[in-house]
């Protein structure tokens, strides 16, 4: 399906390849775009979905092939240039600057102007108008960036892209940052933008939320089209088929079976702080992998944050081993003598160095294990380096390319990898899987399975409840910072959590869902 009966497409993508040095990231790629039609770009990290919309918008430019505008062939030699001719891109990584307010942030690439100086009522105004047009009417202009959750500033991001009245509107993964809520409210001006004739490129490894936007949908894998199909006509198991290359089976690796006579390693108790966190009490054993459940923004964070040392202030104990300790900072608590270890939840600005090398966001975690006197052992660098390498199948052209180069995914690895070569004996992760394919997402619960296997203790973090059910052996929801339910075993289901997330009894939740199937 490359064009809509009748219909001319609005932009043409033809025959674009592009290569970073040995890699492939494109090879003859095409795509059709139709206006006033939601389409669904899917593909696994690295399958060149985001070097396709680099060259659509200007980003970058392709070795071969032409783009196709209104029938016309163009060329974008700068994003400027592409958002002049109507085609606006939502990157997942946030291009806001912190320190300026959110209506500076808005208006900062064509700030309205009167007598030579900014005319701030005007942009007060444009702020105010784009933020209404996302569903962000409640996000005040004046705020500083900053000051907003992550969640928040994906919504700026959006405003910020609306108020450049795009013709072709592309999200990169736009709402892996965003709140139920939030979800709803951009799914709702997704669908009136779509109804006002805009076309829009909507990339997501959520496959419900592809269910419920796309029209069309196009598959790449390893830098090729694989397929382009209408929206509802392939089931979820072909559709990730495709994006793979292979049969897709057993997502989720087979539970442990731990023992629960085996002495804890970590343990909360009456752990409390501020008004986020109250009396959160609970144990991890060796070998477990415990869920953190719960509606977004009901202490899931704050919890890993204050179990890391990151958080002043806390009340309560944290008992590691049988032993209550102090941690009054996460060098503290990823010593030898803790092994504590924390995957936080934005890789681009707390987990990596964006512009430096693979080799070199690595070997900082394991200096004190490659290193004597100050001076660095290479062959022991490089050989440590090339063993995490090969234990999370990270696709890189090499150690020495920038860990910016490498797909969302192979990033979210290389973060993993600088911790496991610190040996951690408890694991906290925060949203790990955010933005990652399906298939990178099927390394990581195996990863995590071996790991807990082996004896580690896990405490993981997710707003998915399919990762929550398939990965953990038991489920804490936590409701308003406190820990409301503790699911186990076969209790662990969708309706469970449902319920207990927003604080209602799990068994009447159940006999209403069969009531009303």
């Amino acid at each position: 399906m490359d064009t809509a009966p009748g219909e001319t497409p609005l932009l043409q993508m033809e025959g674009i390849s592009k290569r970073y040095g040995g890699v492939r990231a494109l090879e003859d790629a095409d795509l059709v775009v139709h206006a006033g039609r939601i389409h669904a770009i899917l593909g696994e990290n690295g399958a060149g979905k985001s070097t396709l919309i680099k060259v659509m918008s200007g980003v970058v430019a392709p070795d071969q092939g032409r783009i196709v505008l209104d029938g016309r062939e163009v060329t974008f030699d700068s994003p400027a240039a592409a958002n002049r001719a109507g085609v606006v891109c939502i990157f997942q990584e946030l291009s806001l600057i912190p320190e300026l307010s959110v209506a500076d942030n808005i208006v900062i690439s064509d700030p309205p102007k009167k007598f030579g100086m900014i005319d701030r009522k005007a942009q007060r105004r444009i702020a105010v108008e784009a933020l209404a047009r996302a569903g962000a009417s409640d996000i005040h202009p004046s705020a500083l960036v900053k000051d907003l959750p992550l969640s928040r500033r994906q919504m700026v991001e959006i405003a910020k892209a609306l108020a450049r009245k795009p013709r072709i509107l592309i999200l990169d993964e736009a709402t892996s940052a965003l709140t139920a809520a939030d979800v709803s409210k951009v799914f709702e001006v997704l669908k009136r933008l779509r109804e006002e004739g805009l076309a829009l490129l909507y990339i997501s490894h959520r496959m419900h939320e592809i269910a419920e936007l796309a029209d069309d949908c196009t598959v790449f894998r390893n830098g090729r089209k694989i397929a382009t199909y209408k929206a509802g006509t392939k089931s979820d198991t072909e559709v990730i088929e495709l994006m793979i290359g292979r049969e897709y089976q057993n997502v989720f690796p087979p539970k442990s079976t731990t023992s629960s006579s085996a002495k804890p390693i970590l343990e909360c108790r009456g752990l409390s702080w501020t008004d986020r966190l109250t009396d959160i009490n609970f144990a991890v054993r060796p070998g477990e992998v415990i869920g953190l459940g719960g509606l977004d923004g009901q202490g899931q964070r704050e919890l890993l944050l204050a179990l890391f040392g990151v958080l002043r202030g806390c009340s309560g104990e944290v008992v590691i081993d049988g032993k209550p300790v102090r941690l009054g900072s996460p060098a503290q608590a990823s010593s030898g003598e803790i092994g504590m270890a924390l995957i936080p939840e934005d890789r681009k600005t707390e987990g990596l160095m964006l512009p430096m090398s693979v080799r070199e966001n690595l070997a900082f975690a394991a200096m004190d294990k490659v290193s004597k006197h100050g001076i660095i052992d290479r062959v022991a660098e490089d050989r440590l380096l090339d063993e995490m390498v090969k234990l999370l199948a990270i696709k890189t052209a090499g150690l020495d390319i920038p860990v910016g180069a490498l797909s969302g995914g192979n990033q979210q690895k290389v973060v993993i990898a600088k911790w496991l070569m610190r040996h951690p004996r408890i694991i906290l992760l925060n949203d790990p899987t955010r933005g990652i394919d399906v298939g990178t997402k099927q390394e990581i619960y195996q990863l995590l399975r071996r790991l807990a296997d082996a004896g580690a203790a896990i405490v993981f973090y997710s707003t998915d409840y399919d990762e929550l059910i398939g990965c953990c052996d038991r489920v804490l929801v936590l409701y308003d910072g406190a820990i409301k339910r503790e699911l186990a075993g076969d209790e662990i289901t969708e309706h469970a959590l449902i319920a207990s997330a927003l604080n209602i009894d799990v068994a009447q939740a159940e006999k209403m869902a069969r009531a009303h199937p």
